[in-house]
């Protein structure tokens, strides 16, 4: 196992994210921000200033954490958009010498409503396609899209898309409706995070960490925790990892002290942001140095 994170929750300044990893003892981070822009929407100056830091720290990308038909993009967005975003991220992977790129399937409509699955299908064809054209590997997250309904949903979209791989997010279930179980009553229980793994894992190729407790109601944030404190069975899915001598990147992804999905207009406690993000790598290093 190796370890990684999403130091952009750490900080905005690459500079500081790099100290963040540094001080872990790491020499990955998962690239997805770099003073507020996705590292596919830096300027080239920005992007060369970005790659010629990271070198000069002796500092690796582990993985491409794109905005690819992410959780605030709807399916029926311009799929010019997303082959931009292809566009620029190959070089840059291919630059940064990376080779996973995290994409998603659109964000969920309302249920009950036409969630457009052949329009999904179809254009995860076409992205995983490019990337796999361009000696990369594609893998989408269980987050809030069509893929994240449940894993029955995830593992459609595997038969359906070829050379597509799969992230598999410990706390994304935590705070979704399982779409393939309704109750007797009508209504759907919240997933199960380890019954999700357990259902996905031969498509794994990479992991992210985060922890959380289920939201008081459907729709509203969860309370998120550090690793192994919560509902997304990490303590038991990092045991099934290493017995299974997964030899991948382990991503922590903590939103302990900043919610990545929400902005209220105030700046976050950046010192706070630090110092949870190293707190949040070390207990992630112990659950694993203990199993």
């Amino acid at each position: 196992m190796k370890l990684t994170g999403f130091a952009d929750e750490a900080a905005r300044d690459l500079t500081t994210q790099i100290k963040a990893t540094k001080e872990l003892g790491w020499e990955y981070i998962s690239a997805r921000g770099v003073n507020g822009q996705n590292i596919h929407e830096l300027s080239e100056s920005d992007f060369d200033s970005a790659v010629a830091e990271l070198e000069a720290a002796d500092i690796k990308i582990a993985e491409f954490g794109s905005l690819i038909g992410n959780w605030a993009k709807s399916i029926t967005t311009d799929f010019d958009i997303t082959l931009g975003e292809i566009e620029r991220a190959i070089p840059r992977m291919k630059r940064l010498g990376v080779e996973i790129v995290r994409v998603m399937s659109y964000a969920q409509e309302p249920w009950g409503q036409d969630q457009f699955v052949d329009e999904r299908l179809r254009r995860l064809r076409e992205i995983t396609s490019r990337f796999t054209d361009a000696g990369l590997v594609t893998a989408h997250e269980n987050c809030m899209n069509w893929g994240g309904f449940s894993a029955d949903y995830t593992l459609r979209l595997v038969d359906e898309v070829p050379g597509l791989k799969l992230i598999y997010d410990t706390g994304n279930p935590v705070f979704q409706k399982d779409r393939s179980k309704p109750s007797p009553t009508g209504e759907f229980p919240w997933q199960d995070a380890l019954e999700f793994y357990n259902q996905v894992k031969e498509h794994i190729v990479h992991i992210h960490i985060k922890d959380c407790h289920n939201p008081l109601a459907e729709g509203e944030e969860p309370e998120y925790v550090y690793p192994g404190e919560g509902q997304g069975y990490v303590r038991e899915i990092l045991s099934d990892l290493k017995s299974s001598q997964y030899d991948g990147f382990i991503a922590i992804e903590p939103h302990v002290a900043t919610v990545f999905h929400v902005t209220d207009g105030q700046e976050p406690d950046w010192q706070q942001c630090y110092d949870s993000y190293v707190q949040y790598g070390k207990q992630l290093e112990g659950l694993i140095n203990n199993l």
